[in-house]
């Protein structure tokens, strides 16, 4: 946006250039005739000078031959012809907002020059919500990621692109088609792991995996208090502020981009039918029990039968121009994703048009997107089945894939023969569809007026709907042992969610001086709408003619019907004041006042200021440091808020479905009866964070620094602690504002950019730094422990709350020896081989109590490193990422090792045995003893890792080439993404997702992130 706005102005001052410029010169040439006599032109070379931000043609672009002063200028069409004097001549291009180039001319006569345009000498306009400033006038924490830095990785999600682009931005997602990604900005703020707002064009909304990101054209993270309070009571978590491309004046542009991507899954080094079987007999015989009949005539590798090769497809055309006074930008997108994992799928089709005006003091746009998304999942309602990871490390490789001895005609465990409850997941593949399809619409339209140059009012108003279909259908037949019976059945529901907004800002901005003042107020109203009816009906039909089973709601018999629907409404009162003395003393405040239908009438509002200050030492007058550029201090506070809870848990839910029995009669009355517990003194979450930051721009504004010291601190936390059905409660846990959670952290970015003749590079370097600390847990609890974890107050989330190994017995002897300090034998159930556990308290047996905390899932630091390079047509880039100090859980390891439950195993293990005592590994026995305990630190790893995220060259053809065939640009690309990873880490991948708060480090089942190769075509005419 800064570059076009500065573009324009300047084409508009084209005719004052090209009176001044060529005169300029020629007295300049008539003062060195002496000169002139001794450098006589010889030949001619001319050609055209294009921008790089949107390929239009330059005019007014000084081009001169280095060392003289023979120059001339380009005309209105980019075109240049300039005389020189010898072959080994150098062109010097030079444009206001654009880096100097410099170009030999190696006996050419014609010469096209792309101009790169100098953010940092534009002055880069950053949007801030509600408005824009000036990058730098900025007095907060502020990341600015590029749309193309976006666009060139392979991705469903905008989050997903984000993941190592900007300091304080923490991104796991995998590779599930249309999974989204889980996106933290500077750490745990609550305990309901909420992500950040989206702000697409103005409209309150969400980029989930139904948004296009080929449509973005720049991206702002709010990650401090101060840069975020302008949305007051939804911004807790962060900013994310999406524009989307427009048009510009000139004729009509066609961009054409395809990506196609081919996607490989890790696997598990699993154990063949050899090795299963030997360990298998093993385990048996040492638990002293008869073998199984293992089927060695079967040998199905079930990840070959489950995982595949996986197709992206990713097809986008745009067009966009305009008028003076008028602009349009359309675009349309299909992706497609055939998953790894069969039967799992998605496809998006999405439709933008984008259009803005103006007359006079009137102006007017609108954005509006349409789309369509369906996901296919796999997937079965029981616990630890129907997820394709688990079930291809449970099931035994002498389980054959299909058994028409069996109802539906797969294969699975079978006593004596396979004793495993494990399920085949090629069976549920095929026995159940899940289909979830997504229509959204959503846009907004605006209209300003400005009266006067220092006043404007802007009216916004944002629409957005969609309309869900989720499909469930169940077909006749088993996938595991012993599964009931169970009729087939459908199960559906129908559900639209609408989201209302309309905004009024009035801004006022005018220069006094050296005093510089923006004065912006409004108000917003929001009201969004969720409402849903669903239906089940069992023992479907089937089709004769197709053999398939009817998924109408008007066939089967069994009905079940049922609906809700929620309201919410917001109403915010916002202002803010920026101040400028004299490029040198900045000042921001904020204020916004929410109120909130989610709350009861007397904690309904809530207010959210906040402050921010900025020196620019630079521009001072006693500041005089050559290399430095400019130098901005900043310092912030600003609180927060957040009622991200459900629509009505301030009130009790009544059920009106019950029945009394009452009187002599024993007659049956209507009965209603309270089912959820309710918190009447529900109030707002609040935030409260104070950042002080630091901007360095060096040599040339080559050399960048930004670093940032920030704690943030969250009080009142809404958050539902279990509590026990005794008390009546039987609709879910009911919210309170209990918990206080801390985070403090350190982040800098680093960049350096360079240009030698055609050889251009850039590099970028961020690092983020938190800790993290529940300060108090409230509603008076002293710790909360889930799974294999604890959370304490004092100290971070989830800290890891397991059992201690001490290495293995080698005798009985030592066994014996092994006491407490009465002398009690700790372990006298153990034997040769198993596990030596500690015991911490030393009261002489291994219990829970003995359980202590051994760890973190919390990295200690974290890092990006992005560079890029080009020279003449070809392009490089590549972005690394690292996570450090983070302590996992391997779930993988967790069923594979452990014997006591029949799964597949690891290959390549070596157990303990009086043969081969010098091993890690414990005996393995098929009954339960310590050794096979899933809370022991057995299973916890080092879950630090440095991974390859992107590498990409493209060559972009000649411009000489392309207007041979009519086009502006045409570039070819090469991809891959997630092909180096360096890890100590034995599961799948690092990089896990885990959405649960308390168990963030827990790795069970989580869909890798994939091997992805792709291969692009941009066209641009």
């Amino acid at each position: 946006m800064p570059i076009k706005i500065k573009v324009i102005l300047q084409r508009g001052l084209f005719m004052l250039l090209c009176i001044y410029l060529p005169g300029n010169m020629l007295f300049a040439n008539e003062g060195s005739n002496k000169d002139l006599e001794k450098q006589i032109p010889q030949f001619v070379v001319q050609g055209n000078v294009i921008s790089d931000t949107d390929g239009l043609p330059l005019p007014g672009v000084t081009v001169q031959v280095q060392g003289t002063s023979n120059g001339v200028v380009t005309d209105f069409d980019g075109n240049y012809e300039i005389e020189v004097a010898a072959p080994d001549a150098i062109l010097q291009f030079s444009y206001v907002g654009f880096r100097t180039k410099e170009v030999p001319v190696n006996d050419r006569s014609t010469i096209d020059v792309v101009l790169e345009a100098d953010v940092a000498q534009l002055d880069e306009v950053v949007v801030v919500g509600y408005g824009t400033q000036q990058k730098q006038d900025l007095t907060s924490a502020i990341s600015v990621v590029q749309s193309e830095q976006i666009q060139k990785r392979q991705s469903t999600t905008v989050a997903e692109s984000l993941q190592g682009l900007a300091s304080g931005v923490n991104v796991r997602g995998g590779g599930q088609p249309g999974q989204e990604a889980n996106i933290e900005i500077r750490g745990l703020k609550n305990l309901r792991n909420s992500n950040p707002l989206y702000v697409i064009d103005g409209l309150v909304t969400t980029a989930n995996r139904d948004f296009n990101p080929n449509d973005i054209a720049s991206i702002q993270i709010l990650k401090d208090a101060a840069a975020a309070a302008i949305y007051g009571s939804r911004a807790a978590n962060g900013v994310i502020i999406i524009t989307t491309k427009s048009g510009r004046s000139g004729p009509m542009e066609v961009n054409v981009s395809s990506k196609v991507s081919l996607t490989e899954i890790p696997r598990y080094d699993l154990a063949g039918q050899e090795e299963f079987v030997r360990l298998n007999n093993m385990a048996y015989d040492n638990a002293g029990v008869p073998r199984q009949e293992l089927n060695l005539d079967v040998n199905t590798d079930w990840q070959e039968e489950v995982f595949r090769t996986g197709l992206i497809q990713d097809h986008n055309v745009s067009f966009s121009g305009g008028g003076n006074n008028s602009s349009y930008f359309v675009s349309g997108n299909y992706f497609g994703n055939k998953g790894t994992v069969i039967s799992t799928d998605f496809d998006r089709i999405s439709f933008r048009v984008n259009t803005s005006g103006e007359k006079g003091i009137f102006s007017i746009g609108q954005n509006l997107a349409l789309s369509n998304a369906v996901t296919n999942e796999i997937g079965a309602p029981e616990a630890m089945r129907g997820n394709p990871m688990i079930d291809v490390i449970r099931m035994f490789p002498t389980i054959p894939v299909y058994d028409e001895s069996n109802p539906g005609g797969f294969g699975y465990g079978r006593e004596g023969v396979a004793n495993t409850f494990a399920a085949n997941p090629v069976a549920i593949a095929n026995i159940i569809d899940s289909e979830s399809e997504n229509f959204r619409i959503r846009g907004n339209v605006w209209s300003e007026i400005e009266p006067f140059s220092f006043l404007k009012y802007r009216l916004n108003v944002g629409y957005e709907t969609s309309f869900d279909n989720y499909l469930y259908l169940r077909r006749a037949g088993s996938w595991t042992l012993n599964q009931p019976y169970e009729e087939t059945f459908t199960n559906q529901n129908r559900a639209q969610s609408q989201t209302q907004l309309i905004e009024n800002t009035l801004t006022f901005q005018e220069e006094f001086g050296k005093h510089r003042v923006t004065l912006l107020v409004g108000n917003t109203y929001q009201k969004d709408i969720y409402e849903q009816i669903n239906g089940t009906k069992r023992n479907l039909l089937v089709n004769s003619n197709t053999g398939e089973y009817f998924d109408v709601l008007d066939l089967g018999d069994q009905a079940q019907v049922g609906g809700f629907r929620n309201e919410a409404t917001l109403l915010s009162y916002l202002g803010r004041l920026e101040y400028n003395y004299d490029d040198r003393y900045l000042l921001n405040a904020v204020l916004r006042r929410d109120g909130s239908s989610r709350f009861s009438e007397e904690n309904k509002w809530g207010n959210f200021p906040s402050i921010s200050l900025g020196w620019r030492l630079s521009n001072e007058s006693f500041f005089n440091v050559e290399n430095i550029n400019d130098l901005k201090l900043r310092a912030s506070y600003g609180e927060l808020g957040s009622g991200n809870i459900g629509e009505y848990e301030y009130l009790g839910f009544i059920n009106t479905f019950g029945a009394i029995v009452l009187g002599e009669d024993q007659s049956i009355h209507p009965s209603a009866t309270q089912v959820r517990l309710a918190n009447s003194q529900l109030r707002w979450e609040v935030l409260k964070q104070t950042n002080i930051g630091l901007d360095l721009s060096m040599y040339n504004n080559k050399f960048g620094l930004t670093a940032d010291y920030f704690v943030a601190r969250t009080e009142d936390v809404l958050f539902g602690f279990p509590i026990l059905l005794t008390t009546g409660n039987d609709g879910g846990n009911p919210i309170s504002n209990a918990a206080t959670v801390e985070n403090r952290g350190f982040e800098f970015e680093l960049s350096y950019r360079e240009t030698r003749g055609d050889f251009e590079y850039n590099t970028s370097l961020n690092f983020t730094k938190l800790e993290n600390e529940l300060v108090t847990l409230g509603t008076g609890l002293n710790e909360s422990i889930q799974g294999n974890t604890i959370t304490r107050a004092g100290e971070p989330v989830g800290m890891w709350y397991v059992l201690q190994t001490d290495g293995l017995f080698q005798s009985e002897e030592e066994v014996q020896n092994y006491t407490n300090s009465d002398g009690s034998v700790i372990m006298p159930g153990a034997q040769p081989g198993d596990i030596r556990f500690k015991d911490v308290n030393d009261d002489g047996e291994i219990t829970n109590e003995d359980k202590a905390v051994v760890g973190s899932p919390w990295p200690d630091f974290e890092m990006g490193w992005n560079a890029s390079a080009s020279y003449r047509g070809f392009d490089f880039s590549m972005n690394w990422i690292g996570s450090f100090g983070a302590t996992v859980y391997n779930g993988y390891r967790s069923i594979v090792d452990r014997f006591d439950d029949d799964s597949n195993y690891r290959s390549g293990i070596q157990p303990w045995t009086p043969e081969n005592p010098n091993t890690d590994f414990p005996r393995v026995v098929r009954a339960s003893t310590l050794n096979a305990r899933g809370d022991s630190d057995r299973w916890l790893e080092d879950g630090s890792f440095v991974r390859l995220k992107y590498i990409g060259v493209g060559y972009s053809l000649p411009q000489t080439t392309i207007d041979k065939i009519g086009m502006n640009s045409v570039r070819f690309s090469l991809s891959a993404q997630n092909v180096i990873t360096i890890t100590d880490y034995t599961g799948l991948d690092p990089e896990f997702s885990n959405g649960n708060i308390f168990q963030r480090g827990v790795d069970f089942g989580s869909f890798p992130n994939l091997q992805t190769y792709s291969i692009g075509l941009d066209l641009r005419f």
